[in-house]
């Protein structure tokens, strides 16, 4: 019974320790790529990214617009373009 009592203690023991050693170091990360996320270059290529992405949306929309149109020629003048 004593041996299992020493075990149970130490697996909470380790388990406490663990836990706030894991906890110190998702802080590290977090902070870390916080800092990488806000510099300056990464924030410049999201600006592209964002840019190049709203570009192909008016792209889309454009070409959605012509299908839209071409589909109600052919149900409205019977296939004749």
């Amino acid at each position: 019974m004593r041996g299992k009592l020493i075990f149970v203690a130490g697996a909470a023991a380790g388990f406490v320790l663990g836990a706030r050693a894991g906890n110190e170091r998702y802080e590290q990360i977090t902070e870390r790529s916080s800092k990488v996320w806000h510099s300056r270059a990464v924030q410049r290529q999201v600006v592209k990214a964002e840019d190049f992405a709203g570009e192909k949306v008016a792209d889309l929309v454009d070409a959605v617009i012509r299908g839209i149109g071409g589909l109600f020629r052919l149900v409205f003048r019977g296939g004749k373009r």
